[in-house]
């Protein structure tokens, strides 16, 4: 029971983590390689103000506005100083390494013995790992609603139109440059939040914690794609989080069958490239004009 539950826990932690590369990489169609500096940028900046003093609450608010940071950068390196954006996200991404171990002071920080929101009185009278599924669920539902909120102003109509056809938002008069920057801030703000909400969830933070989880947000967004089908883009939201926790299910399984922890980011590869290619194979199998056959035979 405990491991399911500490399925869901990360899960929608995590799933934080998706919604944020959703907004660029769905919504912006920005493939940004930024997340894999501002994750640990944000776990590294949270646990050492929480380790100088700092209260959970603001140490996690400096999390997120390090990470927002980040993603500024990189937008304007992109914008600004044309540089491609594949290479943009990975000067910011590589420049990060430093900062993070300027930041720590080391290679990585522990939090044993300091207040966090994971160590909170409440939360000692609970079941264990009901912190993460109660402070990720609170933190993903809040930041669904306020994206989906934010989606339907004229800004974020704004923000969708240059993702679709950036000419077309263009001769709307709709700056591009801007809604760019403006999106990977947002998104990599929300990264650095996840990173700060994770490193207290385990504890400590490590400057080498954000290798691969590009592949954990994109199997979250990948999965509750495949998983939910044709949906609406709030829906879409609702459907990264559902697939985060299904994502870390799967893994879970994988683990139970004997694979070691230091197999996880080539499961996590293997798991997102075959959601990937499921789609191909039901049109290659005709699976789908079979399953609709046998649905309506069913009807008569």
């Amino acid at each position: 029971m405990s491991l399911i539950t500490s399925s869901i826990g990360q899960g929608l932690l995590w799933a934080i983590l998706g919604v944020a590369l959703f907004l660029t990489f769905r919504i912006l169609d920005f493939p940004d390689m930024t997340v894999e500096g501002t994750f640990p940028l944000g776990a590294a900046v949270t646990v050492t103000a929480i380790t100088n003093g700092a209260s959970p609450m603001l140490a996690t608010l400096y999390g997120f506005l390090a990470g927002a940071a980040g993603g500024l950068i990189t937008g304007l390196l992109y914008t600004k100083g044309k540089i491609p954006i594949l290479l943009a996200g990975i000067l910011v991404m590589t420049g990060s390494l430093s900062v993070n171990l300027r930041i720590m002071g080391g290679s990585n920080v522990s939090l044993i013995g300091k207040t966090t929101f994971f160590s909170a009185n409440f939360f000692q009278t609970l079941p264990k790992y009901f912190d993460s599924i109660i402070i990720g669920g609170i933190t993903i539902i809040s930041i669904t609603i306020l994206v989906i909120l934010f989606l339907a102003t004229n800004l974020g109509q704004a923000f969708i139109v240059t993702g679709d056809n950036k000419k077309m938002a263009r001769s709307q008069g709709i700056n591009t440059d801007n809604m760019t920057i403006l999106g990977l801030t947002l998104s990599n703000g929300l990264v650095g939040l996840c990173g700060a909400l994770i490193s207290q969830s385990n504890g400590y933070a490590d400057a080498n914690m954000g290798i691969g989880i590009i592949v954990v947000a994109l199997a979250s967004i990948i999965i509750g794609e495949v998983v939910f089908g044709e949906l609406t883009l709030n829906q879409r939201l609702v459907a990264v989080a559902l697939g985060s926790i299904i994502y870390r299910f799967v893994l879970l399984l994988v683990l139970q069958l004997g694979f070691s922890t230091n197999d996880l980011n080539l499961i996590s590869a293997i798991i997102l490239a075959l959601s990937m290619m499921l789609p191909n194979l039901r049109n290659a199998l005709h699976l789908n004009d079979i399953l609709r056959k046998g649905l309506s035979t069913n009807d008569k």
